[in-house]
């Protein structure tokens, strides 16, 4: 089985629909990790239409069709939610939740391409996901001739990766900070609780951030207390403002977590190259090498994304106590 990270994933559905691999696909991982976002990525990108059905809530008479007379003979109807024409995706979720008499019809429309008298058209691509059961899912076992006729793909969590989504995305650089000093908590199944941390589950307690709304029921209590902590010590840090405008250089804290936060609050909150350069500088000389290249990491990969890394570039090589800042992200900018 293929192990891929998120964006590894979307490269590899992107040359499957380049290289028009018709191919059944079936994207293994654990539940809030992104398979669907990924697949609706995709889709939106190629400008295909995309059926999302979640087999697990379907009937066999539901993907099937009904019969109806016509003469002496019964003839298959099907639903109205297939494809018919155009180009897209059939993405078949959660099909391993579904009963095993679900998952025979879903297979028929998988390994054929048919199901009673309907046929998928030529132009559309038939893909799946399904959670694993060392996620704790209630899945059943896929049969051996379906499983045979898939590709299989395994997706799981990076936090490089839900960084740079975080960054472009207006999270609150306070998870952010929060998930550099723990990020063991960035997606943590908890099979006691309903509630627990996954990237899909901090992206919502995000949006209970910004209208001061307690982010437990998102992430668990656990995980809640923990960044509730983190939150306090985060109203210590000392203004930012300044610091990224290049006026004060206070002292770089002691304890480790305030590190952590302070760090990328100036990577988050700079506006400006100049706001980088400053804020580099002051970590050059009231911090170790350490925190310095986690803030040029960060910076780099926000200026990777929106287009300008070679200003930033240009800023630091100038000026000679930020060489180690320019070996930095020379490497980032190769990745």
């Amino acid at each position: 089985m293929k192990k891929l990270t998120i964006n590894r994933l979307k490269e590899y559905l992107t040359k499957i629909v380049d290289h028009q691999i018709k191919s059944s696909l079936m994207i293994w991982g654990p539940p809030g990790v992104g398979k669907s976002s990924v697949v609706a990525a995709v889709a939106e990108s190629k400008g295909f239409d995309l059926i999302d059905l979640r087999i697990s809530q379907l009937a066999p008479t539901d993907l099937r069709g009904i019969p109806v007379p016509k003469g002496n003979k019964a003839y298959w109807y099907p639903p109205e939610f297939l494809p018919v024409k155009g180009k897209g995706i059939l993405f078949l979720d959660e099909i391993n939740m579904a009963p095993p008499a679900v998952q025979g019809i879903a297979q028929q429309l998988i390994l054929d391409r048919k199901v009673g008298s309907y046929t998928v058209p030529e132009n559309w691509f038939i893909w799946s996901a399904g959670n694993r059961k060392k996620d704790f899912a209630a899945v059943f076992d896929m049969p051996a001739p379906l499983a045979n006729r898939f590709i299989h793909l395994e997706v799981d969590t990076s936090l490089d990766e839900f960084k740079s989504y975080a960054l472009l995305n207006n999270i609150d650089d306070r998870i952010i900070s929060f998930l550099n000093f723990r990020p063991q908590l960035l997606h943590k199944i908890d099979k006691n609780s309903p509630s627990w941390p996954s990237p899909r589950s901090w992206d919502i307690a995000n949006s209970l951030l910004k209208v001061g709304l307690d982010v437990d029921p998102a992430i668990g209590v656990g995980a809640g207390s923990e960044f509730r902590s983190f939150c306090k010590i985060y109203r210590t840090l000392p203004n930012i403002e300044p610091i990224l405008s290049g006026k004060t250089k206070p002292k770089f804290p002691k304890d480790l977590s305030a590190k952590y936060a302070l760090t990328c609050a100036l990577s988050v909150r700079a506006k400006t190259i100049d706001n980088y350069r400053n804020a580099f500088l002051y970590l050059a000389e009231r911090a170790s090498m350490e925190w310095l290249n986690q803030c040029a990491f960060d910076a780099g990969s926000i200026c990777k994304e929106n287009g300008t890394s070679k200003e930033l570039m240009q800023a630091v090589v100038r000026d000679k106590h930020l060489f180690k800042v320019a070996e930095q992200l020379t490497t980032l900018m190769a990745v």
